[in-house]
């Protein structure tokens, strides 16, 4: 749960954000977890950078995460559907090929945010998270519940610079520092 107490007297810094729609059933127009997304992204002061939508296809997906992870204008790509155990769910594994790290405690993060809510059934999902060209990827579920939750609860707090102890826009700069090295 996030601690809104911790917010410092920081300046919020507005990230570039976009949203990713992964389903074969789900157009833009009927995407209720990417506008819900939308609509709390912008309701937070960030950015978005636009609202994609792409098949359940594995070279459709890592395409097109490569493609926004190329892209300077945006920060961070949230990505729904395509999380569970389906035979289409492939979402997870487009996103570990694009991954230079994985978030690691991410996963593990959401899934005890999704136990408060729908008990045991929170082991279907396989919400993860990375880093790639500099940019933070996180997929979601694609049910608005569960974007909702994760944006509220994670994401949110996260994506704040003003959120102490830590927070992820903080060491945004800091993501390629590798690539500077001598």
């Amino acid at each position: 749960m996030s601690d809104t107490s911790n917010k410092s007297s920081r300046e919020f810094i507005p990230l570039n954000i976009a949203v990713l729609c992964i389903s074969d059933s789900r157009t833009i127009e009927n995407d209720t977890s990417g506008k819900f997304l939308k609509t709390a992204v912008t309701n937070s002061g960030h950015k978005i950078s636009g609202h994609y939508l792409v098949q359940d296809d594995f070279d459709q997906i890592r395409d097109i995460l490569s493609s926004l992870s190329n892209n300077p204008d945006i920060d961070v790509v949230i990505s729904t559907g395509g999380t569970g155990l389906t035979g289409r769910d492939i979402t997870v594994e487009a996103h570990r090929s694009v991954y230079e790290k994985e978030i690691d405690a991410f996963g593990p993060t959401f899934a005890q945010v999704s136990f408060k809510k729908i008990g045991a059934s929170a082991i279907q999902s396989r919400a993860c998270g990375g880093i790639s060209k500099g940019k933070f990827l996180f997929a979601l579920p694609g049910s608005p519940s569960a974007c909702r939750d994760a944006w509220d609860e994670i994401l949110k707090s996260q994506l704040d610079y003003r959120n102490r102890p830590c927070n992820l826009v903080e060491i945004l700069p800091r993501l390629e520092e590798h690539k500077r090295r001598k």
